[in-house]
């Protein structure tokens, strides 16, 4: 794993993941994935405007907006997901992810580690598999972030 630092906000996630038990992080999982926002009116029945994350197991679209401003660090990023109600494991890691990144700079966003996902003690709780959805998520976040900040 790389030693870069995550932003405090999904440091603390982490934290809070790393140090439950296999079965409270699967309970922490399920608490993400039921407060996971819905989409906005402008986005609701128009998934051909977000992003398909193939590499999940279920159904996970996203996107992301970037605010107007001189730099990556005045750019505040949005994030937006659409996963089914039934695929509670998909809908946590896009919980996470929007809980710990969501509001944060462009330039915050590019900075975090890819292998963040692996930092969350998951990997006893959920399968390889998932997990790899979640950094595929991770992956597409950043490149919007990028190719909507790129001048």
């Amino acid at each position: 794993m790389s030693d870069t630092p995550l932003p405090a906000s999904l440091a603390e996630i982490a934290d809070d993941f790393r140090s439950a038990s296999n079965d409270l992080k699967l309970q922490l999982l399920l608490e993400f994935s039921d407060e996971l926002p819905a989409l906005p009116e402008r986005y609701a029945g128009r998934l051909d405007q977000l992003e398909r994350v193939d590499e999940c197991q279920s159904p996970l679209f996203l996107t992301v907006e970037v605010d107007d401003g001189d730099s990556p660090e005045q750019r505040e990023v949005h994030l937006f997901f659409d996963a089914p109600a039934e695929a509670p494991t998909t809908r946590g890691f896009a919980g996470i992810l929007h809980e710990g990144l969501d509001g944060l700079s462009a330039a915050e966003v590019l900075a975090v580690p890819d292998d963040a996902p692996m930092r969350f003690g998951l990997a006893e709780a959920v399968s390889p598999l998932r997990l790899r959805g979640m950094v595929a998520m991770l992956g597409r976040i950043k490149r919007q972030v990028r190719a909507k900040t790129a001048t």
